[in-house]
Formats: structure tokens, C-alpha cells, sequence
């Protein structure tokens, strides 16, 4: 059992209800995401009169059966889904020394600002989220590691907050999608982008690509399927179908030109594992390398998609157990960052260093090193710990 202090490279805020309604200006009040509390008795998030999130998803727990359920309202969840505060002293309790903190009501890339009409307040509410992020991770800065929310959908904006979120507010993380094209946007290589690239690389600040990020109809993809495939059915297909698209994603990345123009600048694909990495970056290799070589022979100095992935792209992973098994040798383990997605309903909890121990305890020393906390340390400039994990039995001065 590895009782040292470990980094949680994903993990979300169950934003409190004032996120939108107390940033910004009070015409907009009524055009913000807001929480109500339904028929059913729950709190759920809605936005010019469409339910867009419910709070109790965002923040799961286990029953006294030991099954995971979602919380009807904010009185029911743990504090530590949405108090910054309670979430430090639950970092204390199971060995977490910082986490890398993504959004829920919004989207994961965002998107759902979309829906508004007015592009001013559009990016009203990125700012008015990126404001709330900073306030809630000032509990411990070096500990809370917020990811910046971005108005992707137009890039001088965007420029123009990552500017203020790393001058003004101290992020050091950057959330993007990684399908602009799906809502009109330029396909990732496009040249329009360089700016926006061009700021991150010369802040060094990382971009994130969450699973879903890239969907305009995240909820359909579910609910469509519930009537013929069982609730059960249709999770495994949206499951699936989110953590194989942020592999495509990453294929379209390391093949569009964008690192090789911005040979420093580092992306992360969250929350989407790590099992399909050899099969994505092999097929990416030998496919370049049809395309551009007789014969499929690589020359020398040649940088192909895996040479670019391993540069600069990240994947962060969970829950897997074969791949960490049998799969280690063809696995860029300099690659990897450690999470636990909590609090959602998918995360590790109450089973954290068990999971660790099942994937990672026979890997080498070294290995476990990384995942679980160089890797992640590295890419976010991560101070070591001040203290020993003391929650932790045998723990011995930490990283």
C-alpha cells in the first residue's frame, strides 16, 4: 500500500447556487444559470427556462447499502462537493495533497453559454465563473489548482482572458474543447487558433480537453437511448462514446500541425483513461507513415504523432486495471496523471488506495512515482508538500 501524499489530476466543484446570480450585473440576473427547486423536491440548475444541470449529479455519495446515489438538494450533499474549505480537510482524509479542479453546470468545455443570444453575456459568465474558481481555490492556492473556463467560440476573447486569469487571478490551467468544429469553430489546425495557442504556450499554462467538452447535446446522447436500451444500456454508450472521442480528439491534435508550431505548449485529455493510447498512437504512426513514406520507413529526425503525443499531451486515469497490467510497456507512463473524478458518480470514493494498490501495485517504483504524483507535480508546478499525510497509516514525510 502506497501511503504518500498523491495529486488528483480531475476532480469538480458542485458550484454553489450565487456562482452567476452574484457576478454579474443584476439586468442579467434573470439570464444567468440559477437553481430552483423542482416538483420533485430537487435542486437543479436552469438557464432562460431549460433545466441544464441538477446539483445532486454533481455531487454523489454511498448509501448505507454501499451504492452510489444522487442527492435530491445542496442540504444533502457532503460540504466538501461545494465548500472549499470541507473539500481541504476530505484532501486531508484520503491522502490528496492538491487537486485540479474542472466545472459541471456549464459543461466541461463550456458550451452551454452557447445557448445564450447575447455574446456580451456570454462572456459575462465565463468571467463570472472564472471569478468564483479563484475566490473558491483561495482557501490554499497551492493546493486547489483551478482550470480557467474560455469563450472558445471567439479567440481575441479568449486571448484576452487568459491574460487577466494568469496576470489578475494566478491560474495556471486552461479549459478548451477539443471539437471547436462541432459549434462552428475552426477545426484545431487552423492558423486562427495561433493566438490563443501563442498566449498559452508563452504563460505555460497547459490546455484541458474533458470528456464532453466537445458536445452541444451531451444530455441527448443519453436520454434518446434510456427508452430501448435500458438505463444501464445507454450509460455504457455515452461512457464509451465520450472517453473514445477525446481519443480521436487527440489523434486530430498530434496530426494537425498545432505542436509542431508550438513546440512547448502541453494539453491534458481528462478523464477519458489511458487503455486506448497504444492502439491510437499506433494507428496514428503507421498511418503517417503511409501517407508520407514509401515503403512506411521512418527517416531520420522524422517526428511522428506518438513522438509529438509523448512531447506534449497528458491523459489522466482512473478506475482501469488492465491496461496498467498488461499494457505498461506500450504506455507512455510520462504521460499519465492520477485522478479520482469526485464527486461525481463515477468517482473513486471510500476506495481510492484500493484502486491504486488492484492497478498500479505491482508496477515499478518508478511508475507509481509519476502517475501519482511527478507527472502532475511537473506539469503544474506543484510545490511539494509541507507535512506528512498523518491521516495515513505508515505515511513517512510524504513526496
Amino acid at each position: 500500500m502506497d501511503n504518500r501524499w498523491i495529486i488528483d489530476s480531475d476532480a469538480h466543484v458542485t458550484e454553489p447556487a450565487d456562482v452567476w446570480t452574484a457576478r454579474v450585473p443584476a439586468k442579467w440576473k434573470n439570464h444567468v444559470p440559477h437553481v430552483v427547486r423542482n416538483d420533485e423536491e430537487r435542486d437543479v440548475w436552469m438557464l432562460e427556462g431549460t433545466q441544464i444541470d441538477t446539483v445532486g449529479v454533481t455531487a454523489s455519495g454511498i448509501n448505507p447499502e454501499g451504492q452510489m446515489v444522487a442527492y435530491k438538494g445542496y442540504e444533502d450533499c457532503p460540504p466538501a462537493a461545494y465548500d472549499s474549505h470541507e473539500r481541504l480537510k476530505y484532501m486531508d482524509e484520503v491522502g490528496i495533497w492538491a487537486q485540479v479542479l474542472y466545472p459541471n453546470v456549464a459543461g466541461f468545455g463550456s458550451q452551454k453559454f452557447l445557448d445564450l443570444d447575447d455574446p456580451e453575456l456570454q462572456l459575462a459568465c465565463v468571467r463570472a465563473y472564472n471569478d468564483f474558481l479563484a475566490e473558491w481555490c483561495s482557501a490554499d492556492p497551492n493546493r486547489l489548482i483551478g482550470v480557467m473556463a474560455t469563450p472558445f467560440w471567439n479567440v481575441e476573447e479568449s486571448v484576452k482572458e487568459v491574460k487577466r486569469c494568469h496576470d489578475e487571478l494566478g491560474y495556471r490551467a486552461i479549459l478548451f474543447t477539443g471539437e471547436p468544429m462541432r459549434f462552428g469553430q475552426p477545426t484545431l489546425g487552423d492558423k486562427a487558433w495561433d493566438p490563443f495557442w501563442s498566449v498559452a504556450q508563452e504563460l505555460n499554462m497547459p490546455i484541458h480537453f474533458h470528456i464532453g467538452g466537445g458536445e452541444n447535446a451531451l444530455n441527448n446522447l443519453f436520454r434518446n437511448r434510456i427508452e430501448h436500451h435500458g438505463t444501464k444500456g445507454a450509460a455504457t454508450h455515452l461512457v464509451v462514446d465520450l472517453f473514445m472521442k477525446n481519443g480521436v480528439q487527440c489523434a486530430d491534435l498530434i496530426s494537425s500541425g498545432v505542436l509542431e508550431r508550438y513546440p512547448t505548449l502541453k494539453f491534458v485529455s481528462v478523464e477519458s483513461g489511458c487503455g486506448w493510447l497504444p492502439f491510437v498512437l499506433e494507428t496514428a504512426d503507421y498511418t503517417w507513415l503511409g501517407l508520407t513514406r514509401k515503403g512506411r520507413v521512418r527517416e531520420e529526425g522524422d517526428m511522428l504523432p506518438s513522438d509529438l503525443f509523448k512531447r506534449q499531451v497528458y491523459a489522466t486515469v482512473w478506475f482501469e486495471q488492465v491496461a496498467p497490467h498488461n499494457l505498461l510497456e506500450q504506455m507512455p507512463v510520462d504521460n499519465l496523471l492520477f485522478e479520482t473524478d469526485y464527486p461525481h458518480n463515477a468517482c473513486l470514493f471510500g476506495n481510492i488506495r484500493e484502486t491504486i494498490e488492484d492497478a498500479w501495485g505491482d508496477a515499478p517504483e518508478d511508475v507509481r512515482q509519476k502517475v501519482l504524483w511527478d507527472n502532475a507535480a511537473k506539469l503544474y508546478r506543484i510545490a511539494a508538500p509541507s507535512r506528512a499525510p498523518a491521516s495515513l497509516i505508515g505515511a513517512s514525510g510524504g513526496n
